[in-house]
């Protein structure tokens, strides 16, 4: 089975967060959010700065979002932290969530994943699912803290249960495996489900692997050529070799060396080697005529963006 983790989840932070304004600034910060939507930044920055000096939480946030984009000022992470710092310290979430990003990352100050493990756990103790998910993928990595998959599967579980589809397939990844939870591949099926109807392609074929080898669910190999051709339209070389597979052995749908060629040779072009050997194996049975058609194929497949190729 696939088992390529769901890596960090980063959101683009909108530069007017969420949260109340307090009345006192309220005309100020609602003059810098104003100029904000006009891309006015360096009266936003103005604006905003006036009433961040004066302790609104908001608005220090704010700053540093501008001066971690290089809006007005030139772009300077140190002083970017400095503002989130203030905010974070009055408990805003949104800037401590900026903070975490900022050190598992490495953006502009040195890494430190223990301090991005700290943060994620603030925003997280309040139920934000990004967090949630982040700190899952520490515990999972032992990554700032000590690896333990059942502290990831706690973190994943929260996030998944609010629809996060990184957690819902990281959490399904666990089950299917065994770590921190029991092995259970009817609820690594569930999850790969859920993060496969939003459209995350490795849940798809990993869905397609389980219906294929009965894992979890009945053995039904027109579903596993469902996902597989759900995961291959998004351009998973794996999911296109598997696919190639199934076309060119004739399991869950009809035999067709042509379309096998086809898959084969879009997951070759992806760099999957697997695909690139099967390529060879299936154009030995084919005709020069049935190749350049089998190719034609192909061409017309890519034009399409992957979609309806088969």
């Amino acid at each position: 089975m696939t088992t390529v983790r769901a890596t960090i989840w980063i959101l683009v932070a909108a530069l007017i967060a969420v949260g109340g304004v307090a009345p006192a600034w309220s005309g100020e910060v609602d003059e810098a959010h104003a100029a904000l939507m006009r891309n006015d930044y360096a009266v936003a920055l103005k604006k905003y700065k006036s009433a961040a000096t004066k302790g609104h939480a908001q608005a220090q946030s704010e700053v540093g979002h501008l001066y971690a984009e290089g809006l007005a000022v030139a772009q300077d992470y140190v002083e970017a932290v400095r503002w989130f710092r203030m905010a974070a310290g009055q408990g805003f979430a949104p800037a401590q969530l900026q903070l975490a990003y900022i050190y598992h990352l490495g953006l502009g100050v040195a890494q430190d994943l223990a301090e991005a493990a700290k943060w994620y756990r603030l925003v997280a103790a309040q139920g934000d699912p990004t967090a949630q998910f982040n700190l899952g993928l520490l515990y999972d990595l032992g990554q700032g803290v000590a690896q333990d998959p059942a502290e990831a599967a706690k973190w994943y579980g929260l996030a998944a249960a609010k629809g996060n589809d990184r957690a819902q397939f990281n959490l399904g990844l666990l089950h299917a495996e065994g770590r921190g939870v029991a092995q259970d591949d009817a609820a690594a099926l569930h999850w790969y489900r859920m993060a496969a109807a939003q459209g995350d392609a490795v849940a798809q074929l990993n869905l397609g692997v389980l219906h294929g080898n009965g894992q979890g669910v009945a053995q039904d190999d027109a579903q596993a050529v469902k996902w597989y051709r759900l995961a291959a339209a998004q351009g998973n070389d794996v999911a296109q070799t598997y696919l190639g597979s199934r076309y060119g052995n004739g399991q869950g749908v009809a035999r067709d060396y042509a379309l096998a060629y086809m898959w084969f040779s879009l997951g070759a072009e992806a760099g999957n080697a697997d695909a690139a050997q099967r390529l060879g194996l299936v154009t030995k049975l084919m005709s020069p005529a049935q190749i350049a058609d089998a190719r034609r194929l192909a061409i017309e497949c890519q034009a399409r963006k992957l979609k309806g190729c088969d």
